[in-house]
């Protein structure tokens, strides 16, 4: 195989392995808040491609044509609309339920990722056929060294990892990572200690739902495409990338991602 080409699927390898990482470290954050699993992570992330699609739409009808604004735009109503989504979810279905069975809160969540996709398979225009999502990277290939890689899966990597990064440093370094490693530690001595335990649940729960916004979008602008079932895709391979890595564990919910990639040779990326 040539170098050139090997290179090319090992940095497609490595941003698929991001993107699964980014699933599974939602994953790791709810579980590690409220010890249960969200099973409509998926498809919340699933509610984050559409709805950068439906902006893009929006931004064309205003007559807003740059690719870089559009791509802006749409991430943030993308992270808007399933952090806000991530945090009702907590408040409405999952704390409620918070002393009640495991089973009670996976069959709640399950049951509104179904209702959450079959909504956008009826009411979103043409729902139930895959969707074309817009091409807003650079196309054309870079030269590093002797080696040729595609912009666009360089430019995503490099974004997947930026997110990790600056999610673990939130996570690390600020008095609202201290609150959430508390409450995922000990949510009742936190309470005594003055911690607003609901409020850190809401935030960890939104955080979580954002990073599968990203990784929605990360995904429609690698393949060109998405559609209302991805959600099922990426949430099956995320909550192995987590079970793999261990359940609270945001180190390993990383790792468990880049080892759940394809190997190199297995995706030519498009």
């Amino acid at each position: 195989m040539p170098i050139e080409v090997f290179s090319q699927y090992v940095v497609n390898a490595l941003m698929l392995g991001v993107i699964y990482a980014m699933v599974a470290v939602g994953f790791t954050l709810f579980f590690g808040v409220l010890d249960v699993i969200q099973f409509s992570h998926g498809d919340v992330l699933m509610l984050g491609g559409f709805t950068a699609l439906a902006t893009y739409a929006g931004t064309a009808a205003l007559g807003i044509t740059h690719p870089a604004a559009q791509l802006a735009l749409m991430l943030l109503a993308a992270l808007a609309i399933t952090a806000t989504t991530g945090a009702l979810v907590a408040r409405y279905l999952v704390l409620p339920l918070k002393n009640a069975p495991s089973l009670n809160t996976l069959l709640v969540t399950l049951m509104f990722g179904l209702a959450l996709r079959e909504s956008v398979r009826l009411f979103y225009p043409n729902g139930s056929n895959p969707k074309p999502f817009p091409r807003l990277l650079p196309a054309g290939e870079w030269q590093v060294g002797g080696l040729a890689v595609r912009a666009d899966s360089v430019l995503l990597l490099a974004a997947g990892l930026a997110t990790i990064v600056g999610v673990h440093l939130l996570i690390t370094r600020t008095r609202l990572g201290l609150a959430i490693r508390a409450v995922a530690q000990d949510g009742e001595t936190a309470r005594v200690m003055g911690i607003d335990f609901q409020r850190v649940v809401l935030v960890t729960f939104g955080l979580g739902s954002a990073l599968a916004a990203m990784a929605g979008v990360m995904n429609g602008l690698y393949y060109n495409e998405t559609n209302f079932g991805i959600g099922l895709l990426l949430g099956v391979i995320g909550f192995s990338a987590a079970i793999l890595g261990g359940l609270g564990n945001f180190l390993g919910a990383i790792l468990g991602g880049l080892w759940s990639r394809p190997l190199p040779w297995a995706d030519a990326g498009g």
